[in-house]
């Protein structure tokens, strides 16, 4: 069984449903149960629950079975939640953050940055020509802004993750 405090797992489901879908999967009754169901026990919005349920769906964490009412002919959509997948979905995230910091880091270790002093801007010397070197914002001369720190930290990501 996957633990929901772990941080890692934590912060994949926050950032996949929002810190009230997670409040849902926490609080979800045991076995098949309608949306309407989980609304009531959670005492989450009947919208949000909805959303966060096709959300899971979509990422192959929950299961939803459709059941039709053979007096009325409404459709019952019964969901459980399913963890098992939760794993393998953190190593496709990690694989995509790898790629990601890689593109990243592939972008500052080729190209040469000017900032403003003010903090405003941050561009690449083709953007700060096309402004002469002055800032868009507040009009400051734009200044060599040396990256080797942010590539170092780039770096050290990329080796932290590949180490995992």
């Amino acid at each position: 069984m996957i633990d929901l405090n772990e941080p890692v797992v934590d912060g994949y489901l926050i950032r996949l449903v929002g810190e009230e879908g997670v409040e849902m999967i926490k609080n979800m009754p045991e076995g098949e149960v309608t949306d309407e169901e989980i609304a009531e026990a959670t005492g989450i919005l009947l919208n949000i629950v909805r959303r966060t349920l096709f959300i899971l769906n979509e990422n192959k964490l929950a299961i939803c079975r459709r059941e039709r009412d053979s007096s009325s002919g409404w459709l019952t959509y019964l969901w459980t939640l399913d963890m098992t997948d939760v794993g393998p979905q953190l190593v496709k995230e990690k694989k995509r953050l790898i790629k990601n910091l890689k593109t990243r880091l592939e972008f500052e270790q080729d190209s040469v940055f000017y900032a403003c002093p003010e903090g405003c801007v941050r561009m690449d010397f083709k953007e700060a020509t096309e402004c002469e070197f002055l800032c868009p914002l507040c009009g400051e001369d734009m200044m060599f802004d040396d990256n080797a720190e942010l590539i170092n930290k780039v770096v050290q990501r990329i080796d932290d993750l590949e180490k995992e």
